[in-house]
Protein backbone atom coordinates (compact mmCIF):
# COMPACT_ATOMS: atom_id res chain seq x y z
CA UNK A 1 0.00 0.00 0.00
CA UNK A 2 1.39 3.39 -0.98
CA UNK A 3 1.67 6.42 1.31
CA UNK A 4 -1.09 8.09 -0.70
CA UNK A 5 -3.43 5.16 -0.05
CA UNK A 6 -2.63 5.32 3.70
CA UNK A 7 -3.52 9.00 3.84
CA UNK A 8 -6.98 8.23 2.45
CA UNK A 9 -7.71 5.25 4.67
CA UNK A 10 -11.13 5.15 6.38
CA UNK A 11 -9.54 5.71 9.80
CA UNK A 12 -7.77 8.89 8.70
CA UNK A 13 -10.84 10.19 6.90
CA UNK A 14 -12.97 9.68 10.00
CA UNK A 15 -10.38 11.38 12.21
CA UNK A 16 -10.18 14.31 9.81
CA UNK A 17 -13.95 14.69 9.76
CA UNK A 18 -14.20 14.65 13.55
CA UNK A 19 -11.35 17.15 13.85
CA UNK A 20 -12.97 19.49 11.34
CA UNK A 21 -16.18 19.39 13.38
CA UNK A 22 -14.75 19.49 16.89
CA UNK A 23 -12.17 22.20 16.40
CA UNK A 24 -14.70 24.91 15.45
CA UNK A 25 -16.97 23.79 18.31
CA UNK A 26 -14.08 23.97 20.75
CA UNK A 27 -13.11 27.42 19.53
CA UNK A 28 -16.73 28.57 19.73
CA UNK A 29 -16.96 27.29 23.33
CA UNK A 30 -13.81 29.20 24.24
CA UNK A 31 -15.16 32.39 22.70
CA UNK A 32 -18.55 32.04 24.42
CA UNK A 33 -16.89 31.25 27.75
CA UNK A 34 -14.71 34.32 27.39
CA UNK A 35 -17.70 36.50 26.53
CA UNK A 36 -19.65 35.08 29.50
CA UNK A 37 -16.72 35.79 31.81
CA UNK A 38 -16.41 39.35 30.54
CA UNK A 39 -20.16 39.87 30.93
CA UNK A 40 -20.08 38.62 34.53
CA UNK A 41 -17.08 40.82 35.32
CA UNK A 42 -18.81 43.81 33.71
CA UNK A 43 -22.07 43.24 35.60
CA UNK A 44 -20.21 42.79 38.86
CA UNK A 45 -18.22 45.99 38.29
CA UNK A 46 -21.42 47.90 37.50
CA UNK A 47 -23.15 46.61 40.64
CA UNK A 48 -20.09 47.34 42.77
CA UNK A 49 -20.12 50.88 41.43
CA UNK A 50 -23.78 51.22 42.42
CA UNK A 51 -22.99 49.89 45.87
CA UNK A 52 -20.12 52.32 46.38
CA UNK A 53 -22.33 55.21 45.31
CA UNK A 54 -24.99 54.13 47.79
CA UNK A 55 -22.40 53.74 50.57
CA UNK A 56 -21.01 57.21 49.86
CA UNK A 57 -24.50 58.68 50.03
CA UNK A 58 -25.74 56.78 53.10
CA UNK A 59 -22.44 56.54 54.93
CA UNK A 60 -23.49 53.20 56.46
CA UNK A 61 -23.44 49.56 55.39
CA UNK A 62 -26.70 47.83 54.52
CA UNK A 63 -28.02 44.37 55.30
CA UNK A 64 -30.85 43.14 53.08
CA UNK A 65 -33.35 40.33 53.73
CA UNK A 66 -35.02 38.59 50.80
CA UNK A 67 -38.59 37.90 51.92
CA UNK A 68 -41.13 38.37 49.07
CA UNK A 69 -44.07 37.61 51.40
CA UNK A 70 -43.05 39.70 54.40
CA UNK A 71 -46.62 40.94 54.91
CA UNK A 72 -47.93 37.42 55.51
CA UNK A 73 -48.67 36.10 58.96
CA UNK A 74 -46.75 32.82 59.16
CA UNK A 75 -43.89 31.53 61.24
CA UNK A 76 -41.35 32.53 58.61
CA UNK A 77 -42.43 36.14 58.91
CA UNK A 78 -42.06 36.00 62.69
CA UNK A 79 -38.46 34.85 62.19
CA UNK A 80 -37.86 37.79 59.84
CA UNK A 81 -39.18 40.45 62.21
CA UNK A 82 -37.48 39.02 65.30
CA UNK A 83 -34.18 38.79 63.40
CA UNK A 84 -34.39 42.42 62.27
CA UNK A 85 -35.32 43.58 65.77
CA UNK A 86 -32.33 41.74 67.25
CA UNK A 87 -29.94 43.15 64.65
CA UNK A 88 -31.24 46.71 65.02
CA UNK A 89 -30.76 46.54 68.78
CA UNK A 90 -27.21 45.21 68.43
CA UNK A 91 -25.99 47.20 65.40
CA UNK A 92 -27.03 50.83 65.62
CA UNK A 93 -24.87 51.95 62.69
CA UNK A 94 -26.25 49.55 60.05
CA UNK A 95 -29.22 50.03 57.75
CA UNK A 96 -31.65 47.16 57.21
CA UNK A 97 -33.62 46.51 54.04
CA UNK A 98 -36.37 44.04 53.12
CA UNK A 99 -37.01 42.92 49.56
CA UNK A 100 -40.76 42.29 49.35
CA UNK A 101 -43.20 41.52 46.58
CA UNK A 102 -46.19 42.86 48.47
CA UNK A 103 -48.05 45.47 46.47
CA UNK A 104 -50.76 47.93 47.45
CA UNK A 105 -49.39 48.43 50.96
CA UNK A 106 -47.10 51.04 52.51
CA UNK A 107 -44.06 50.64 54.72
CA UNK A 108 -46.08 51.70 57.73
CA UNK A 109 -48.86 49.20 57.02
CA UNK A 110 -46.41 46.30 56.80
CA UNK A 111 -44.67 47.25 60.05
CA UNK A 112 -48.01 47.77 61.76
CA UNK A 113 -49.13 44.35 60.54
CA UNK A 114 -46.07 42.77 62.17
CA UNK A 115 -46.93 44.53 65.43
CA UNK A 116 -50.55 43.37 65.37
CA UNK A 117 -49.89 39.77 64.31
CA UNK A 118 -46.71 39.02 66.24
CA UNK A 119 -46.56 41.65 68.96
CA UNK A 120 -43.19 42.79 67.54
CA UNK A 121 -42.11 46.44 67.54
CA UNK A 122 -38.96 47.52 65.70
CA UNK A 123 -36.69 50.02 67.47
CA UNK A 124 -36.30 52.08 64.29
CA UNK A 125 -37.62 52.17 60.70
CA UNK A 126 -36.62 49.60 58.10
CA UNK A 127 -36.43 50.26 54.37
CA UNK A 128 -38.55 48.27 51.91
CA UNK A 129 -37.70 47.51 48.29
CA UNK A 130 -40.95 46.62 46.53
CA UNK A 131 -40.39 44.02 43.80
CA UNK A 132 -42.74 44.03 40.83
CA UNK A 133 -42.37 40.46 39.61
CA UNK A 134 -43.25 38.27 42.60
CA UNK A 135 -45.55 36.35 40.28
CA UNK A 136 -42.42 34.59 39.02
CA UNK A 137 -42.17 32.60 42.26
CA UNK A 138 -45.88 31.78 42.56
CA UNK A 139 -46.52 28.03 42.40
CA UNK A 140 -49.69 28.62 40.39
CA UNK A 141 -47.58 29.85 37.46
CA UNK A 142 -45.96 26.42 37.11
CA UNK A 143 -48.54 23.61 37.05
CA UNK A 144 -45.74 21.22 36.03
CA UNK A 145 -42.08 21.19 37.10
CA UNK A 146 -43.08 23.54 39.89
CA UNK A 147 -39.82 23.33 41.87
CA UNK A 148 -37.71 24.12 38.81
CA UNK A 149 -40.06 26.85 37.63
CA UNK A 150 -40.14 28.63 40.99
CA UNK A 151 -36.35 28.34 41.34
CA UNK A 152 -35.74 29.84 37.90
CA UNK A 153 -38.32 32.50 38.73
CA UNK A 154 -36.44 33.30 41.93
CA UNK A 155 -33.29 33.93 39.86
CA UNK A 156 -35.09 36.68 37.95
CA UNK A 157 -36.73 38.06 41.07
CA UNK A 158 -33.35 38.04 42.81
CA UNK A 159 -31.85 39.88 39.84
CA UNK A 160 -34.57 42.54 40.11
CA UNK A 161 -33.79 42.90 43.82
CA UNK A 162 -30.04 43.10 43.29
CA UNK A 163 -30.22 45.69 40.52
CA UNK A 164 -32.69 47.81 42.48
CA UNK A 165 -30.61 47.84 45.64
CA UNK A 166 -27.16 46.28 46.07
CA UNK A 167 -26.49 45.53 49.76
CA UNK A 168 -23.26 44.74 51.58
CA UNK A 169 -24.75 41.64 53.19
CA UNK A 170 -27.60 39.54 51.82
CA UNK A 171 -29.71 37.11 53.86
CA UNK A 172 -32.28 34.84 52.27
CA UNK A 173 -34.89 34.33 54.99
CA UNK A 174 -37.52 32.52 52.93
CA UNK A 175 -35.78 29.59 51.29
CA UNK A 176 -34.93 30.88 47.79
CA UNK A 177 -31.50 29.27 47.63
CA UNK A 178 -30.99 30.00 43.93
CA UNK A 179 -30.72 33.72 44.73
CA UNK A 180 -27.58 33.09 46.81
CA UNK A 181 -25.12 32.71 43.86
CA UNK A 182 -26.70 35.75 42.17
CA UNK A 183 -25.90 38.02 45.12
CA UNK A 184 -22.55 36.40 45.89
CA UNK A 185 -20.99 36.21 42.43
CA UNK A 186 -22.74 39.05 40.60
CA UNK A 187 -23.37 41.40 43.50
CA UNK A 188 -20.12 40.72 45.35
CA UNK A 189 -22.08 40.40 48.62
CA UNK A 190 -21.47 38.21 51.61
CA UNK A 191 -24.50 35.93 51.85
CA UNK A 192 -26.32 34.04 54.57
CA UNK A 193 -29.49 31.99 54.71
CA UNK A 194 -32.11 30.89 57.20
CA UNK A 195 -33.70 27.67 55.98
CA UNK A 196 -37.19 26.87 57.17
CA UNK A 197 -37.72 23.92 54.87
CA UNK A 198 -35.48 22.36 52.21
CA UNK A 199 -36.93 22.91 48.74
CA UNK A 200 -36.32 19.23 48.08
CA UNK A 201 -35.47 16.40 50.46
CA UNK A 202 -34.68 12.71 50.50
CA UNK A 203 -38.16 12.17 51.94
CA UNK A 204 -39.67 13.66 48.77
CA UNK A 205 -37.50 11.38 46.63
CA UNK A 206 -38.61 8.37 48.64
CA UNK A 207 -42.27 9.31 48.18
CA UNK A 208 -41.84 9.28 44.41
CA UNK A 209 -39.82 6.06 44.43
CA UNK A 210 -42.50 4.39 46.55
CA UNK A 211 -45.22 5.91 44.34
CA UNK A 212 -46.93 7.37 47.39
CA UNK A 213 -49.59 10.01 46.56
CA UNK A 214 -49.23 13.34 48.38
CA UNK A 215 -50.12 16.96 47.71
CA UNK A 216 -46.93 17.25 45.61
CA UNK A 217 -47.14 13.82 43.97
CA UNK A 218 -50.26 13.52 41.78
CA UNK A 219 -52.19 10.28 41.35
CA UNK A 220 -51.53 10.08 37.61
CA UNK A 221 -47.78 9.98 38.39
CA UNK A 222 -48.00 7.46 41.22
CA UNK A 223 -50.06 5.17 38.97
CA UNK A 224 -47.49 5.23 36.15
CA UNK A 225 -44.08 3.55 36.70
CA UNK A 226 -42.50 5.43 33.78
CA UNK A 227 -43.63 8.85 34.96
CA UNK A 228 -42.49 8.01 38.49
CA UNK A 229 -39.04 7.07 37.16
CA UNK A 230 -38.83 10.31 35.17
CA UNK A 231 -39.82 12.31 38.26
CA UNK A 232 -37.14 10.59 40.34
CA UNK A 233 -34.51 11.60 37.75
CA UNK A 234 -35.90 15.15 37.72
CA UNK A 235 -35.78 15.34 41.53
CA UNK A 236 -32.23 13.97 41.67
CA UNK A 237 -31.03 16.52 39.11
CA UNK A 238 -32.81 19.32 40.93
CA UNK A 239 -31.36 18.20 44.27
CA UNK A 240 -27.86 18.49 42.76
CA UNK A 241 -28.52 22.05 41.56
CA UNK A 242 -30.14 22.98 44.86
CA UNK A 243 -27.10 21.73 46.75
CA UNK A 244 -24.72 23.73 44.55
CA UNK A 245 -26.76 26.91 45.04
CA UNK A 246 -27.04 26.45 48.79
CA UNK A 247 -23.34 25.76 49.20
CA UNK A 248 -22.69 29.39 48.19
CA UNK A 249 -23.94 30.57 51.57
CA UNK A 250 -21.27 31.84 53.98
CA UNK A 251 -23.51 31.13 56.98
CA UNK A 252 -26.38 28.66 57.07
CA UNK A 253 -29.01 28.63 59.81
CA UNK A 254 -31.68 25.93 59.99
CA UNK A 255 -34.75 25.85 62.19
CA UNK A 256 -34.79 22.25 63.45
CA UNK A 257 -32.98 18.95 63.76
CA UNK A 258 -35.01 17.56 60.87
CA UNK A 259 -34.07 20.44 58.55
CA UNK A 260 -30.43 20.19 59.67
CA UNK A 261 -30.16 16.58 58.54
CA UNK A 262 -31.50 17.32 55.06
CA UNK A 263 -29.48 20.51 54.54
CA UNK A 264 -26.25 18.80 55.59
CA UNK A 265 -26.97 16.01 53.10
CA UNK A 266 -27.73 18.45 50.25
CA UNK A 267 -25.54 21.52 50.86
CA UNK A 268 -22.59 19.71 52.47
CA UNK A 269 -21.43 22.67 54.55
CA UNK A 270 -21.29 21.32 58.13
CA UNK A 271 -18.77 23.90 59.38
CA UNK A 272 -21.05 26.77 58.31
CA UNK A 273 -24.38 25.30 59.44
CA UNK A 274 -26.08 25.60 62.81
CA UNK A 275 -29.53 25.08 64.31
CA UNK A 276 -31.30 28.30 65.33
CA UNK A 277 -34.76 27.47 66.64
CA UNK A 278 -37.35 30.00 65.42
CA UNK A 279 -38.76 32.52 67.90
CA UNK A 280 -42.06 31.78 69.56
CA UNK A 281 -43.81 34.39 71.67
CA UNK A 282 -44.24 31.95 74.53
CA UNK A 283 -44.16 34.57 77.28
CA UNK A 284 -47.38 36.16 76.09
CA UNK A 285 -49.09 32.81 76.66
CA UNK A 286 -47.19 31.81 79.79
CA UNK A 287 -48.55 34.89 81.57
CA UNK A 288 -51.97 33.19 81.80
CA UNK A 289 -52.26 31.15 85.04
CA UNK A 290 -52.66 27.53 84.03
CA UNK A 291 -54.57 26.37 87.11
CA UNK A 292 -57.27 29.01 86.66
CA UNK A 293 -57.48 28.10 82.99
CA UNK A 294 -58.08 24.45 83.77
CA UNK A 295 -60.81 25.24 86.29
CA UNK A 296 -62.62 27.36 83.72
CA UNK A 297 -62.36 24.64 81.09
CA UNK A 298 -63.74 22.09 83.51
CA UNK A 299 -66.97 24.10 83.66
CA UNK A 300 -67.17 24.60 79.92
CA UNK A 301 -69.74 22.59 77.98
CA UNK A 302 -67.91 22.91 74.66
CA UNK A 303 -64.27 21.95 74.07
CA UNK A 304 -62.45 23.86 71.33
CA UNK A 305 -59.92 22.20 69.01
CA UNK A 306 -57.75 24.92 67.47
CA UNK A 307 -55.42 24.71 64.46
CA UNK A 308 -52.93 27.53 63.78
CA UNK A 309 -51.41 27.31 60.30
CA UNK A 310 -51.30 29.19 57.02
CA UNK A 311 -53.76 27.87 54.47
CA UNK A 312 -51.18 26.14 52.31
CA UNK A 313 -51.65 22.65 50.81
CA UNK A 314 -48.86 21.05 52.85
CA UNK A 315 -50.57 22.05 56.11
CA UNK A 316 -53.19 19.38 55.28
CA UNK A 317 -56.28 21.04 56.74
CA UNK A 318 -58.33 18.36 54.98
CA UNK A 319 -56.89 15.77 57.36
CA UNK A 320 -57.99 17.89 60.32
CA UNK A 321 -61.54 18.20 59.01
CA UNK A 322 -61.86 14.50 58.12
CA UNK A 323 -60.45 13.40 61.49
CA UNK A 324 -62.81 15.81 63.23
CA UNK A 325 -65.70 14.24 61.32
CA UNK A 326 -64.72 10.85 62.74
CA UNK A 327 -64.56 12.34 66.23
CA UNK A 328 -68.08 13.73 65.79
CA UNK A 329 -69.25 10.31 64.65
CA UNK A 330 -67.90 8.86 67.90
CA UNK A 331 -69.46 11.67 69.93
CA UNK A 332 -72.81 11.36 68.17
CA UNK A 333 -73.86 8.45 70.35
CA UNK A 334 -73.45 10.54 73.51
CA UNK A 335 -76.12 12.96 74.77
CA UNK A 336 -75.10 16.39 73.53
CA UNK A 337 -71.85 14.88 72.27
CA UNK A 338 -71.78 16.68 68.92
CA UNK A 339 -72.34 20.05 70.56
CA UNK A 340 -69.56 19.40 73.09
CA UNK A 341 -66.74 19.99 70.56
CA UNK A 342 -65.91 22.48 67.83
CA UNK A 343 -63.00 22.87 65.41
CA UNK A 344 -61.46 26.30 64.79
CA UNK A 345 -59.09 26.80 61.86
CA UNK A 346 -56.94 29.92 62.32
CA UNK A 347 -54.42 30.99 59.71
CA UNK A 348 -53.17 33.49 57.17
CA UNK A 349 -53.85 33.73 53.44
CA UNK A 350 -50.92 34.90 51.34
CA UNK A 351 -52.71 35.23 48.01
CA UNK A 352 -55.78 34.33 45.96
CA UNK A 353 -54.68 30.71 45.75
CA UNK A 354 -54.81 30.42 49.56
CA UNK A 355 -58.22 32.13 49.65
CA UNK A 356 -59.51 29.66 47.06
CA UNK A 357 -58.20 26.85 49.26
CA UNK A 358 -60.24 28.17 52.18
CA UNK A 359 -63.35 28.09 49.98
CA UNK A 360 -62.54 24.49 49.09
CA UNK A 361 -62.17 23.61 52.78
CA UNK A 362 -65.51 25.25 53.57
CA UNK A 363 -67.03 23.14 50.82
CA UNK A 364 -65.48 20.01 52.33
CA UNK A 365 -67.07 20.87 55.68
CA UNK A 366 -70.45 21.14 53.98
CA UNK A 367 -69.89 17.86 52.16
CA UNK A 368 -68.98 16.02 55.37
CA UNK A 369 -71.80 17.60 57.34
CA UNK A 370 -69.58 19.35 59.90
CA UNK A 371 -69.93 22.97 58.78
CA UNK A 372 -71.96 23.85 61.89
CA UNK A 373 -69.06 22.72 64.12
CA UNK A 374 -66.14 24.24 62.16
CA UNK A 375 -65.17 27.91 62.23
CA UNK A 376 -62.58 29.72 60.08
CA UNK A 377 -60.66 32.77 61.29
CA UNK A 378 -58.33 34.40 58.76
CA UNK A 379 -55.46 36.85 59.32
CA UNK A 380 -56.55 37.67 62.85
CA UNK A 381 -54.55 39.99 65.18
CA UNK A 382 -52.22 38.50 67.76
CA UNK A 383 -54.49 39.33 70.69
CA UNK A 384 -57.37 37.43 69.07
CA UNK A 385 -55.06 34.48 68.38
CA UNK A 386 -53.92 34.48 71.99
CA UNK A 387 -57.52 34.52 73.24
CA UNK A 388 -58.55 31.56 71.07
CA UNK A 389 -55.53 29.47 72.07
CA UNK A 390 -55.88 30.20 75.77
CA UNK A 391 -59.51 29.08 75.65
CA UNK A 392 -58.82 25.92 73.60
CA UNK A 393 -58.57 22.39 74.96
CA UNK A 394 -56.65 20.78 72.07
CA UNK A 395 -54.08 22.31 69.74
CA UNK A 396 -54.15 20.58 66.34
CA UNK A 397 -51.34 20.20 63.80
CA UNK A 398 -51.35 17.89 60.75
CA UNK A 399 -48.46 18.80 58.44
CA UNK A 400 -46.32 15.84 57.39
CA UNK A 401 -42.61 16.55 57.98
CA UNK A 402 -43.23 20.04 59.33
CA UNK A 403 -39.82 21.68 59.37
CA UNK A 404 -40.34 23.03 62.89
CA UNK A 405 -43.81 24.07 64.03
CA UNK A 406 -44.15 27.50 65.65
CA UNK A 407 -47.89 26.96 65.89
CA UNK A 408 -47.22 23.76 67.85
CA UNK A 409 -45.07 25.63 70.36
CA UNK A 410 -47.64 28.42 70.73
CA UNK A 411 -50.37 25.88 71.40
CA UNK A 412 -48.28 24.21 74.11
CA UNK A 413 -47.36 27.55 75.70
CA UNK A 414 -51.01 28.61 75.72
CA UNK A 415 -51.92 25.53 77.75
CA UNK A 416 -53.61 23.39 75.13
CA UNK A 417 -52.91 19.68 74.88
CA UNK A 418 -51.08 19.46 71.57
CA UNK A 419 -51.90 16.81 68.97
CA UNK A 420 -49.27 17.03 66.22
CA UNK A 421 -48.12 15.00 63.23
CA UNK A 422 -45.75 12.18 64.05
CA UNK A 423 -42.90 13.46 61.87
CA UNK A 424 -40.44 16.32 61.35
CA UNK A 425 -39.84 19.03 63.94
CA UNK A 426 -42.80 18.24 66.22
CA UNK A 427 -41.62 14.66 66.64
CA UNK A 428 -37.87 15.36 66.93
CA UNK A 429 -37.70 18.72 68.72
CA UNK A 430 -40.98 19.83 70.26
CA UNK A 431 -43.44 17.16 71.42
CA UNK A 432 -40.78 15.24 73.31
CA UNK A 433 -40.81 13.98 76.93
CA UNK A 434 -39.98 16.49 79.65
CA UNK A 435 -39.20 15.64 83.27
CA UNK A 436 -40.04 12.04 82.53
CA UNK A 437 -43.55 12.68 81.26
CA UNK A 438 -45.47 13.37 78.03
CA UNK A 439 -45.88 16.90 76.69
CA UNK A 440 -48.50 16.06 74.06
CA UNK A 441 -49.70 13.49 71.54
CA UNK A 442 -48.67 12.46 68.00
CA UNK A 443 -50.69 10.92 65.16
CA UNK A 444 -50.32 10.32 61.42
CA UNK A 445 -53.71 9.48 59.83
CA UNK A 446 -57.43 10.14 60.21
CA UNK A 447 -58.07 7.23 62.55
CA UNK A 448 -55.12 7.91 64.86
CA UNK A 449 -56.01 11.61 65.03
CA UNK A 450 -59.65 10.89 65.86
CA UNK A 451 -58.61 8.36 68.51
CA UNK A 452 -56.12 10.79 70.07
CA UNK A 453 -58.72 13.58 70.13
CA UNK A 454 -61.15 11.30 71.92
CA UNK A 455 -58.47 10.14 74.34
CA UNK A 456 -57.50 13.72 75.26
CA UNK A 457 -61.10 14.75 75.81
CA UNK A 458 -61.66 11.71 78.03
CA UNK A 459 -58.69 12.50 80.27
CA UNK A 460 -59.40 13.80 83.71
CA UNK A 461 -58.82 17.50 84.31
CA UNK A 462 -55.89 16.57 86.57
CA UNK A 463 -54.23 14.42 83.89
CA UNK A 464 -54.59 17.16 81.27
CA UNK A 465 -53.18 19.68 83.71
CA UNK A 466 -50.04 17.59 84.26
CA UNK A 467 -49.44 17.40 80.50
CA UNK A 468 -49.98 21.15 80.13
CA UNK A 469 -47.55 21.97 82.91
CA UNK A 470 -44.78 19.85 81.41
CA UNK A 471 -45.46 21.25 77.95
CA UNK A 472 -45.20 24.82 79.17
CA UNK A 473 -41.95 24.15 80.99
CA UNK A 474 -40.45 22.52 77.88
CA UNK A 475 -41.16 25.36 75.41
CA UNK A 476 -39.20 28.07 77.20
CA UNK A 477 -36.21 27.00 75.06
CA UNK A 478 -38.06 28.39 72.02
CA UNK A 479 -38.53 31.93 73.36
CA UNK A 480 -37.72 35.16 71.51
CA UNK A 481 -34.77 35.70 73.84
CA UNK A 482 -33.23 32.31 73.00
CA UNK A 483 -33.71 32.91 69.28
CA UNK A 484 -32.09 36.34 69.36
CA UNK A 485 -29.05 35.04 71.22
CA UNK A 486 -28.59 32.12 68.80
CA UNK A 487 -29.26 34.22 65.70
CA UNK A 488 -26.82 36.97 66.65
CA UNK A 489 -24.12 34.40 67.43
CA UNK A 490 -24.65 32.73 64.04
CA UNK A 491 -24.49 35.95 61.96
CA UNK A 492 -21.62 37.52 63.92
CA UNK A 493 -19.01 36.32 61.36
CA UNK A 494 -20.98 38.01 58.59
CA UNK A 495 -21.69 41.23 60.48
CA UNK A 496 -18.01 41.47 61.37
CA UNK A 497 -17.15 41.87 57.66
CA UNK A 498 -19.14 45.09 57.31
CA UNK A 499 -17.13 48.27 57.06
CA UNK A 500 -18.51 50.83 59.50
Amino acid sequence: MTQRDTDFSPENCLFGLLWSLLLPCFCLCLVLTGLLFLMVVGIRAWLQSNKKSRQAQDGRPAVAFFHPYCNAGGGGERVLWCAIRALQNRYQDVDFVIYTGDQGVTDEQIVDGARRRFNIRLPRPVRFVFLKHRLLVEASLYPHFTLLGQSIGSLFLGWEALTTFTPDLYIDSMGYAFTLPVFRYLGGCRVGSYVHYPTISTDMLNLVRERNPRFNNADYITNNPLLSAVKVIYYCAFALLYGLAGSCSDVVMVNSTWTLGHILALWRAPNRTSVVYPPCDVQAFLDVPLDEEEEQKGERKCHSLVSVAQFRPEKDHQLQIRAFRKLLDKKGAEPGGRESVKLMLIGGCRNQEDEDRVLMLRGLCQELGVADRVEFKLNIPFEDLKKELVEATIGLHTMWNEHFGIGVVECMAAGTVILAHKSGGPKLDIVVPHDGGATGFLADDEDSYAEAMERILNLTASARLDIRRRARQSVTRFSDHEFEASFLAAVEPLMGTLER
